[in-house]
């Protein structure tokens, strides 16, 4: 926390120079954006045993009941749930709500309490009071005193303000009218006020907010996320009451009492601005019911579409009130991300605007809205540099984050229609793996496309730096969470199985690695001809099985390499869009192509279903993220889930005793946490026995050796793809994509760059290494 921006340069500049950059930006922290509260910590002045311990007898005096009570909650935020108690129903959703998960195995859970959690909390309805008192009474303890201040200091400002769409015009709302009044006091708000005439002195307008819940669901499916959990004798009657109560709290509200002021609408980013500086962020709620300004798009779900009741449970957090709650709902890769949201436009029935990673997933969200609601393609425009349809008469528009936010000259066609979806007032944004949008990228999507109520989606909310926090006020709060390993016991994802494989350095390979500069070592451990031939042996026994097998590679050098080797097809940065769908739609429907192998432009946003074996060769640093994104390319439900132990496979290929057993650690944190388990496998069974894999002699290793001390620094870099930077300052050496992608913007073209040189390299070097 207490690092300088000059030295988090440095640690990045460490990092680059070992050939591993982790996901740092340079860019400017946007601290304009997150209120003052949500930076508090903790204050933890426990003091130590005689063993050097955390002494927390004094501050947590075990209650007479606790073995009925299922949590622990420690003075220093952190709270353990008991995943085998009885009790474990009604505590697990509401810690969703208020906290974030930190580590979920098979039977103990740990989840912490954030100022970001709180104000999620609060944000979906949660009072003060009754989450301190909740969480007495889940408590095997008393709750020590610290906590207890840091919610009321957390949540004592947060929800309190909406900002509502009501009948087109903007307002702020609020069910208590002494803070909306203390806000109306301070003049850069009072200036934001809209006054119809010059005598309105702008009085506020007394209404009621309605809690009805506005989510319309196919058949019965919608009962089965309503279920409480069945009352049992062993579960306490004050945990079992007080759970009714906050799950029904809604229903049971009257209208509530609100006061409100209309808001100039060219002024809103003041007045976020404004409210924030003064720790009252605006909550956004989009009252689409009364909008009669923006026409309804003729769209509802097939009657195919059943919900399942995690996808159920996380759209009512967002219409529980009766009005759209912009925030980021976060479920596994494979547990239906798309259906949610298909769900949520077809019940704001207003033009919808959804924003990808890759052309590749543009196409995937046109079929996923033709699967599942009654949208045909008259109603879906898709915007990328090798698609452009025709605006005029549609209702939801599908294009890439690169496409809205690209500042060089655009094609006149791509130009007309950047000017129509400017003009357009949306009233959904759709935003799909919102975990790689940085805060200057995305606020510059905010700025160019005006839209009602945003939803993110994501499966991994987690970045290599801090700015995943500055989502909570960009977007809005995380609304839901769901758990990995109880989708994969329902049967929902598939069961997979974890394994990290040690691939031993051959001598003359480890012989260089020692002695290689950074760059190279990497290419060194990549190209480990132990670790080819155990891809290649790992590739035959699934394909023998009838698996469909994807291969990973960040480095471009070795994808070739493999892939060419082994005679696989293979999808890059410069790959045409044509010959990927050509590639991906054999690999679905052709039984002769059961492999393919990839870079990291697959990572997220890929649908291959039919996959259920993932090898890994070569990954990005220590990236948690990129980990727990290839895991999702195999994670849809399997048939017969229930019949075979596991189901699916990830394989991690790891050169010996090098830097990558370092970095493969540090990806595997994430998933971990998430409950999966790694193991690890030191010989394969029967690779020896099979005489005809590559490179067994010496020769071939030798002639291998050779190939790649004779590659250039660039082979030993990884891809860059423009969602990965936010226009730095980093120096471009080598841009390779069609003239026609180039017109207008880029979706998946790749940026390689150099890492920068020593300054004190001699001049004669420098003359001839440029």
């Amino acid at each position: 926390m207490g690092k300088t921006s000059k030295d988090w340069k440095k640690g990045k500049k460490k990092f680059s120079k070992r050939g591993f950059e982790e996901e740092f930006v340079d860019e400017d922290t946007e601290t304009d954006i997150i209120p003052a509260a949500a930076a508090q910590q903790i204050s933890d002045g426990t003091q130590e045993d005689e063993f050097g311990a955390k002494d927390y007898r004094k501050l947590m005096e075990l209650r007479l009941d606790h073995e009925s009570r299922p949590l622990w909650v420690a003075p220093d935020g952190h709270i353990f749930l008991e995943a085998f108690s009885p009790v474990y129903k009604h505590a697990h959703d509401f810690l969703i709500a208020i906290s974030e998960p930190v580590c979920r195995p098979e039977h103990i859970h740990e989840y912490r309490l954030t100022a970001y959690s709180l104000y999620a909390a609060v944000s979906v309805g949660l009072q003060t009071n009754d989450i301190i008192e909740y969480l007495k009474r889940l408590s095997k303890t008393s709750i020590p005193d610290g906590i207890v201040e840091f919610i009321k200091l957390c949540t004592v400002s947060y929800g309190k303000i909406k900002l509502v769409l009501k009948h087109n015009r903007y307002f702020i709302e609020s069910p208590f009218p002494d803070v909306l009044q203390k806000l109306l006091k301070d003049p850069v708000i009072q200036e934001c006020r809209l006054k119809r005439d010059a005598d309105d002195v702008g009085n506020l307008i007394t209404g009621k907010d309605s809690t009805k819940n506005a989510l319309q669901l196919n058949g019965s499916a919608s009962t089965s996320a309503d279920k409480a959990p069945e009352k049992s004798e062993t579960v306490p009657d004050d945990i079992a009451n007080f759970y009714e109560k906050l799950e029904h709290e809604d229903e049971e509200k009257e209208d509530m009492q609100t006061v409100a002021v209309e808001i100039n609408q060219e002024k809103i980013e003041v007045l976020q601005k404004r409210c924030i500086e003064l720790e009252y962020p605006l909550l956004a709620e989009y009252d689409f019911k009364n909008d009669t300004v923006n026409p309804d798009i003729n769209m509802d779900l097939r009657p195919l579409a059943m919900l399942r009741p995690y996808q159920e449970k996380s759209l009512r957090k967002m219409f529980g009130n009766g009005r759209a709650r912009s925030g980021i709902i976060v479920l596994p890769c494979g547990a239906g991300k798309s259906l949610v949201g298909v769900t949520a436009c077809c019940t704001v029935r207003k033009r919808c605007l959804v924003l990808c990673n890759s052309g590749v997933s543009v196409e995937q969200w046109k079929t996923q809205f033709k699967m599942w609601s009654t949208a045909d393609d008259s109603m879906i425009c898709r915007f990328t540099s090798d698609a452009k349809d025709k605006p005029m008469g549609c209702g939801i528009c599908v294009t890439t984050y690169s496409m809205i936010t690209h500042t060089q000259k655009r094609s006149w066609e791509a130009d007309q229609v950047m000017n129509w979806l400017k003009e357009q007032e949306w009233g959904l944004m759709l935003l799909d793996e919102v975990h790689t949008i940085p805060a200057k990228m995305f606020r510059r999507v905010l700025t160019i496309v005006q839209a009602h109520c945003k939803l993110g989606l994501t499966a991994t909310l987690v970045r290599e730096d801090d700015k995943i926090q500055d989502l909570n006020f960009l977007i809005g709060p995380k609304l839901y969470e769901a758990n990995w390993l109880e989708l994969q016991n329902g049967g929902y994802i598939a069961k997979v199985q974890c394994a990290e494989v040690w691939c031993p350095m051959s001598p003359e390979f480890y012989r260089e690695y020692l002695i290689a500069k950074a760059a190279k070592k990497l290419l060194l451990f990549v190209m480990n001809p132990n670790k080819f031939r155990a891809c290649q042996f790992l590739i035959r026994y699934h394909e023998i099985r009838s698996d469909k097998v994807i291969v990973f590679s960040d480095n471009v050098f070795a994808l070739k390499h493999y892939a060419i080797k082994m005679n696989r097809p293979y999808i890059y940065g410069p790959t045409s869009q044509a010959e990927r769908m050509q590639i991906l739609q054999n690999f679905k429907l052709n039984p002769k192509v059961n492999t393919i192998f990839v870079s990291k432009v697959a990572d997220t946003s890929f649908d291959l279903p039919e996959a259920n074996v993932l090898i890994q060769i070569s990954s990005h640093g220590g990236s948690r993220r990129q980990e727990a994104q290839r895991l999702g390319r195999i994670l849809r439900a399997k048939k017969g889930a229930f019949t075979e132990e596991y189901n699916a496979f990830f394989y991690t290929l790891v050169s010996q005793d090098t830097m990558e057993m370092h970095y493969s650690r540090k990806r595997q944190r994430f998933l971990v946490n998430q409950g999966y388990s790694y193991k690890v496998i030191t010989k394969l069974m029967g690779m020896e026995e099979q005489t005809d894999l590559h490179y067994k002699t010496k020769e071939e290793q030798t002639q291998l050796l050779q190939q790649v001390l004779a590659a250039n620094d660039a082979d030993a870099e990884d891809e860059k793809i423009p969602s990965e930077f936010s226009g730095g300052n980093q120096k471009v050496s080598r841009r390779v994509g069609s003239m026609s992608s180039l017109s207008g913007a880029d979706d998946a073209v790749y940026m390689e760059y150099k890492l920068k040189r020593e300054a004190n390299r001699h001049p004669l070097f420098k003359r001839f290494r440029k």
